[in-house]
C-alpha cells in the first residue's frame, strides 16, 4: 500500500509528459493543407503578400520595396524607365479566380494589375496580357487594357464582346487590328454607366479597392464595389486562360503606387 502511494506522483508526471509529447507530434505533423486553411479567410481568400517581405514576388529592386506594410512601386528622377516593369507573383499562374487588393497612386502615376499574362523573354520583368488599368488622373482606372497585345478591350463603363480578326497563319498581323490604341474587333453590348460618372466613385490619391472576377472568358473589373468594365473574350486566337499575376510601374514621369491587402481566391 505504501509502495503504491510512493510511486503514484511519478506515474502522473510520466503521463503528463507523454500527453504533451503526443500533442507536439500531432502539431508538427499537421498536414500542409490544414496549415493553409488556417490563413484562409471565411470568404476563401488567401493573402499572397505578407506586408513585410517580397517573398514569392519577383521584380527589379530599383523600383519595388516594402514600406509601412505596403508593396511600393516607385520611379524617381534617377531611375526613369525605358520599358514598363512589373513585380510578379511567383507562386502560381491563376486561371479562374477572384483577386482583391487596395491601391493608392500618385497623381502622375500609371500602373495596373496584370493577370493571365506571359513573361517577355527580351525585356526583364515585363508581362504581356490582360490588365486592370490604374492611373492617377483616373482617366483609365477600371478599364481592361491588354498590355503589349490587343490594347484596349473595354473602356470604363463598357461591357464588350471581343472577336478575332487576326489570321493565325500570318505572324505579326496582330497590330493591324489595333487602331487608336484599341482592338477593333469588339462590340459594346451594354453600358455600365457613363465613364465620367463612374470616375467620381474612385478616390484620387487615396486608397481604393480593386476586385477582379475572372472566370472562363468573362473578365470583370470592380473598383470600390462598382463594376467598371466587363469583357467577354470570344477571340479564340488571342485570348489566354491562365498566366502570371503582377503589378506595374509605367514608363513616364516620376511616380509612386502602393498596394496592400492582396488576396487571391481560386475558383
Amino acid at each position: 500500500m505504501n509502495l503504491k502511494l510512493t510511486f503514484k506522483p511519478y506515474i502522473i508526471v510520466l503521463l503528463v509528459i507523454a500527453t504533451l509529447q503526443s500533442c507536439k507530434e500531432k502539431k508538427e505533423n499537421k498536414p500542409q493543407q490544414e496549415v493553409a486553411e488556417a490563413t484562409t479567410g471565411q470568404d476563401g481568400f488567401v493573402p499572397i503578400f505578407d506586408g513585410k517581405t517580397l517573398d514569392n514576388w519577383e521584380g527589379d529592386p530599383n523600383y519595388w520595396r516594402v514600406e509601412n506594410g505596403n508593396l511600393v512601386g516607385e520611379v524617381t528622377p534617377t531611375t526613369l524607365l525605358k520599358n514598363n516593369t512589373f513585380i510578379v507573383w511567383k507562386d502560381g499562374r491563376p486561371s479562374d479566380f477572384e483577386l482583391k487588393l487596395e491601391f493608392r497612386i500618385a497623381k502622375a502615376g500609371n500602373s495596373g494589375i496584370n493577370y493571365r499574362s506571359e513573361k517577355i523573354d527580351t525585356i526583364p520583368y515585363a508581362l504581356r496580357g490582360y490588365q486592370a488599368d490604374i492611373d492617377g488622373e483616373i482617366s483609365y482606372t477600371g478599364q481592361n487594357y491588354e498590355e503589349k497585345k490587343r490594347a484596349t478591350l473595354a473602356y470604363r463603363g463598357e461591357k464588350a464582346i471581343i472577336t478575332s480578326q487576326e489570321n493565325p497563319d500570318t505572324p505579326g498581323s496582330l497590330g493591324a487590328n489595333v487602331a487608336n490604341n484599341a482592338w477593333q474587333s469588339r462590340d459594346v453590348v451594354e453600358s455600365l454607366g457613363e465613364s465620367d460618372e463612374l470616375k467620381t466613385k474612385i478616390k484620387s490619391e487615396d486608397w481604393n479597392e480593386a476586385h477582379l472576377i475572372i472566370k472562363g472568358n468573362k473578365l470583370q473589373h470592380f473598383i470600390n464595389g462598382i463594376l467598371m468594365s466587363e469583357v467577354i473574350d470570344d477571340d479564340t486566337i488571342n485570348r489566354t486562360s491562365s498566366g502570371y499575376l503582377g503589378v506595374q510601374v509605367h514608363v513616364g514621369p516620376p511616380m509612386k503606387v502602393e498596394y496592400r491587402n492582396i488576396r487571391l481566391k481560386n475558383l
